[in-house]
């Protein structure tokens, strides 16, 4: 089961992280949290990795709406989305919530899922269709 949704997005590796973050604010998400697994893992282990972003994102009406249709959801939350850079090409990937709330009985969560799947999925279109001259 696919639980991502993944575009090649040309560009260098930090303009197109800085457009990510642009494109989640645009699209109404807030980032609550970044983490660069290189760096991490670099100071942590001391070995090389490519580079690769984590983006905590999360929508504050549809969290709120989660929350109150599975209080335990947080268990799930924030959506990560992804950037990372793999011979040579970089990539950005979303969840899918849809995928990783299926688990999850709740018919009211599903269709916020649906809504926050498609914002997140319209984030990653538009970082992948931006003209390289847009980007800075």
């Amino acid at each position: 089961m696919k639980y991502g949704y993944s575009r090649k997005v040309a560009g260098s590796f930090e303009a197109v992280v800085g457009r990510v973050e642009e494109a989640l604010q645009e699209f109404g998400f807030g980032i609550l949290t970044r983490i660069d697994a290189k760096q991490t893992l670099k100071k942590k282990l001391e070995v090389d990795f490519d580079s690769y972003i984590i983006l905590g994102a999360c929508n504050p009406q549809f969290g709120y709406q989660a929350l109150q249709a599975e209080l335990e959801i947080g268990l799930l939350l924030p959506c990560n989305v992804i950037v990372y850079e793999k011979d040579g090409e970089i990539i950005v990937s979303a969840i899918k919530p849809t995928v990783a709330m299926a688990m999850i009985d709740n018919a009211n969560l599903a269709q916020i899922a649906k809504e926050v799947e498609k914002k997140l999925a319209d984030v990653v279109d538009y970082v992948s269709t931006v003209k390289r001259s847009e980007r800075s």
